[in-house]
């Protein structure tokens, strides 16, 4: 009898454990070295994104939003046969930008006629084509509501159909784990767990309050095409941003803040890895908004692990005008929760939250030294660096993970050295 999930076995319990805080792009692209490193990392993401066809999938079928867990499964899912690369093709397929044309062709799909289903057995096939009609029956069922596929993610609605099936995102993650295969001991974690909908908010420094994910880091004016992420696509904010926070589904002030609790496997998973790492990329909305919660900022400065802050290659529209200290002062500040209700601040020390920094070579970002040393951290290490054509400098995926690997290793060679 075939069998859904075919567990590829090793013995990994001697590899060291990291977590990692990051959203679902930047960090993806060096998701595959780090496997040569460990599988034993928990991704934890944010549950906020509000764009693109995620936007989309909320606006019509209400939720936490999904993209960024979607997108990082799939960089963890098997590519070992001919069949997994089959399922991974098929959930990381996004539909044509005409309306029309992307409706068309997803009729094709959830009723099993598209060519993506090619290489896909039957209890694979009958497994995801069951979740996508479900998906497609909730959307009916909102006669209200037109639904727009352009751009969707068969991935997405997979994802949104076996959420709602289940009431559960984990139990929805840990069904797209299995259909992609994902190495047992990586976690995919979203910050918060919950069925609801989550709106970020942002504070500036001259009191603007901005409503939503994509209107802090990439305004769209609500198009659904790709959202482009290259600087001189989107205008300057008009003040730093000060904080982020969340928001009820209706609120647009400070009078409507809301104060989700974090996931509590995140929490028990911050208590025992080796290291904890914060990812490139969107610093305000995809790496702050899981570090604002409560009790993420008690455990993180109670632990005597390494704690790495990978830097951003390029400004972006979060961190115009940034050097290496203003995005430890910002890690800092929302781990502290400096600037919210001041009876759930702390004030520790920078040095408690970020003692290394890797740094990419020839990158925008003025790593100041002197300052990073009034903050506590003196490990500051160089890595090689590529040039995106798109995003402009990017650490090199190899030379990341190698420099990695060195400072893991010290500091748990270090742990052996003391104990014994």
């Amino acid at each position: 009898m075939a069998t859904l999930h075919h567990c590829r076995c090793s013995s990994n319990s001697n590899q060291p454990s990291l977590l990692v805080f990051s959203g679902g792009t930047a960090f993806n692209g060096v998701v595959e070295e780090l496997k040569n490193f460990t599988t034993r990392v928990a991704h934890v993401l944010p549950v906020s994104d509000d764009g693109g066809s995620t936007a989309e999938i909320v606006r019509v079928l209400g939720g936490p939003a999904v993209g960024d867990i979607r997108s990082r499964c799939l960089r963890l899912s098997d590519q070992s046969s001919a069949e997994a690369l089959a399922v991974r093709r098929l959930l990381g397929h996004r539909l044509p930008l005409d309306a029309l044309q992307a409706k068309s062709e997803w009729y094709d799909i959830v009723e099993g006629q598209h060519l993506l289903w090619n290489g896909v057995s039957k209890p694979y096939r009958e497994t995801i084509r069951s979740f996508l009609a479900y998906f497609q029956n909730q959307i009916l069922r909102r006669s209200d509501e037109l639904f727009c596929f352009s751009n969707g993610s068969i991935g997405n609605f997979f994802f949104a159909g076996a959420r709602i099936f289940f009431q559960s995102l984990d139990a929805a993650i840990f069904l797209f784990s299995r259909v992609s295969d994902i190495p047992s001991e990586s976690l995919v974690l979203p910050v918060i767990s919950t069925n609801d909908r989550l709106t970020l908010g942002c504070e500036l420094w001259d009191g603007t309050i901005i409503r939503g994910q994509n209107e802090i880091s990439h305004p769209t004016c609500g198009s659904m095409k790709p959202i482009n992420k290259e600087r001189s696509s989107v205008p300057a904010l008009p003040s730093r941003i000060k904080r982020v926070f969340y928001m009820s589904s209706e609120g647009n002030n400070l009078l409507h803040e809301v104060f989700p609790t974090a996931n509590p496997v995140v929490l028990d998973q911050l208590r025992d890895v080796d290291c904890i790492v914060y990812a490139m990329g969107s610093l305000i909305t995809s790496v702050c908004p899981s570090l604002v919660l409560l009790g993420v900022g008690e455990i993180i400065s109670s632990r005597s692990c390494r704690k790495v802050l990978l830097l951003n290659g390029t400004h972006d529209r979060e961190t115009s005008g940034f050097s290496a200290s203003c995005f430890v002062t910002a890690i800092a500040d929302a781990l502290n929760r400096t600037y919210g209700d001041p009876h759930n601040c702390l004030k520790n020390h920078p040095s408690q939250y970020v003692n290394t920094l890797l740094v990419p070579k020839d990158g925008e970002i003025s790593v100041d030294v002197q300052k990073l040393a009034a903050q506590g951290i003196f490990d500051v290490i160089l890595v090689d660096s590529i040039h995106d054509p798109k995003v402009g400098v990017i650490f090199d995926p190899k030379s990341l993970i190698q420099s990695l690997t060195d400072v893991v290793g010290t500091h748990m060679s270090t742990k052996v050295t003391e104990l014994n």
